[in-house]
């Protein structure tokens, strides 16, 4: 099996783009209402992470059957290393305080595309 870095290396000699994001799999360790108190601190972080280019997306994840909201977040960093991505979410207040845990893995983006569109007069963005 590869190396992270030799399968990385491989992929941009295909010409992929091999972009390396971390993705943050967050679960509840808590009862709601201690998520429910510690969500105003959590929120502020993620729009300072996200303001510094740090965070690409987050929200939460429905259960297997697609149908379920429990509980469970998904956070995707821009970061330098897995270490730097590990400190960043460590960084949440809902990791740091323990009322979530998470796992990470790195992620490496070859394929696909995204689509922006931003009606400025009708003050409209449409992402797909």
């Amino acid at each position: 099996m590869p190396s992270w870095s030799d399968y990385k290396a491989h992929a941009r000699e295909r010409g992929a783009l091999a972009l390396e994001l971390y993705v943050v799999n967050s679960v509840p360790a808590k009862p709601p209402e201690q998520l429910a108190a510690a969500l105003p601190d959590h929120l502020a972080y993620q729009a300072r992470m996200e303001a510094e280019g740090k965070l690409a997306f987050a929200g939460p994840v429905s259960d297997f059957s697609g149908e379920q909201m429990q509980g469970e977040g998904l956070i995707v960093y821009r970061a330098g290393s897995l270490e730097e991505a590990r400190a960043f979410a460590d960084g949440d207040p809902m990791h740091a305080t323990g009322t979530r845990s998470y796992t990470i893995r790195r992620w490496l983006i070859n394929e696909g595309s995204l689509t922006l569109e931003v009606g400025l007069s009708g003050k409209r963005i449409s992402l797909g």
